[in-house]
């Protein structure tokens, strides 16, 4: 249990980064002739995609068979705040860090040193309006960590659904966590 509760952790704390890595210049490959242009890209050198629209988001983990559910208060401070985090985290830890606009969404991959946490190679997708829903899926092959079970392959895939305003006694950055446990992404950090 404590291992799947880290697990879903460390997952959800990806989403924020993904996104936030979603708003750094792209690198754009060119579109195959054949392929229409999609309204859905982003005009080159466009800001990727939008914000999360403020309020409760309810997102779902599933990774190894398993899925968890926690619910996470944004403000528009908080979700900037996590995008600037991401950024920080990238240029300190990835070699690598190619996002590429497809339709509906972006295409990501990067190469991470994560210390004890080993070598990160991610690759995958963050599709959605981010106004109402979005889902991000991954495949992260790690080799080198310390702990054994971080070592492989660990494929995720995170959905997100605005529920809409945060509750009363919901502060921006609080975390609800299976279990009832909350935690603030804005006090962590």
């Amino acid at each position: 249990m404590r291992r799947t509760l880290v697990l879903s952790l460390s997952l959800a704390a990806l989403s924020p980064l993904v996104l936030a890595a979603c708003q750094k210049k792209t690198e754009t490959a060119e579109a195959p002739a054949a392929q229409a242009p999609s309204a859905a890209l982003p005009a080159p050198g466009a800001a990727a995609p939008p914000a999360r629209k403020p309020g409760l988001w309810s997102q779902t983990v599933t990774t190894a068979g398993m899925s968890q559910t926690m619910k996470i208060c944004f403000d528009e401070a908080t979700d900037r705040r996590m995008a600037v985090y991401g950024q920080t985290v990238d240029q300190d830890r990835c070699e690598k860090n190619v996002v590429t606009p497809i339709a509906g969404g972006w295409r990501f991959e990067s190469v991470c040193d994560m210390g004890s946490g080993g070598k990160a190679t991610t690759s995958g997708t963050a599709t959605g309006d981010f106004a109402s829903r979005y889902e991000v899926k991954a495949v992260t092959e790690t080799t080198g960590a310390q702990a054994p079970q971080m070592n492989g392959r660990h494929e995720m895939t995170l959905t997100a659904a605005w529920e809409g305003p945060c509750p009363a006694g919901m502060a921006p950055g609080d975390m609800q966590l299976p279990g009832g446990m909350t935690i603030n992404m804005n006090a962590a950090g």
